[in-house]
């Protein structure tokens, strides 16, 4: 499932490496407000889990070479009693300020909406973190609410908006099809 620029695939365990290295990326341990990194061995225990769980998770592709090449991670978390996921996406370093977040988002969107059949996708993002806002915007995302001073970003105390996305306001055609 995809566009010209981005696609989605499979969660691999193959993966395990190229995802723990994103994963380590400072830039990225501050946006998710996390303070420390996680060994490669408690990563490979993580992904067996991971691979077994409900959670729906992809691969993200960039495809702007015109082959695939593995960009990042979205996840959604689903509540199946009320319809709804939490999301969670994560880019590669070499992957971010291209719009491949945005596209991946939507397409995630799409697939939440069109297959999984949610009708509400939420997420949790820190407020100074202004490229990702941006992103979730402009793939369909609206802020819901803001957790005042509940992280830090760069050792500073900051909010946290809360933000989501409805199906009956998704807007567009679908990449889906039968």
């Amino acid at each position: 499932m995809g566009t010209d620029t981005c696609a989605l695939g499979p969660y691999r365990a193959d993966l395990v490496e190229t995802y723990w290295r994103w994963e380590q990326d400072p830039a990225l341990l501050v946006g998710y407000g996390r303070q420390q990194p996680v060994s490669l061995e408690s990563r490979m225990e993580g992904i067996a889990h991971q691979l077994r769980g409900d959670n729906i998770r992809f691969t993200v592709y960039d495809l702007a070479t015109g082959s695939p090449v593995p960009a990042g991670v979205a996840t959604l978390l689903p509540d199946p009693s009320v319809r709804t996921a939490e999301y969670v996406v994560m880019l590669a370093p070499e992957a971010r300020g291209r719009g491949l977040g945005t596209v991946a988002t939507r397409l995630v969107l799409d697939y939440a909406f069109h297959v999984t059949n949610l009708r509400m996708v939420w997420l949790k993002v820190l407020a100074p973190n202004k490229a990702g806002v941006r992103a979730y915007e402009k793939a369909g995302f609206r802020t819901a609410g803001t957790l005042r001073e509940a992280c830090y970003w760069l050792g500073t105390v900051c909010d946290e908006l809360l933000m989501d996305a409805l199906a009956s306001e998704f807007t567009g055609p679908s990449v889906i099809t039968a």
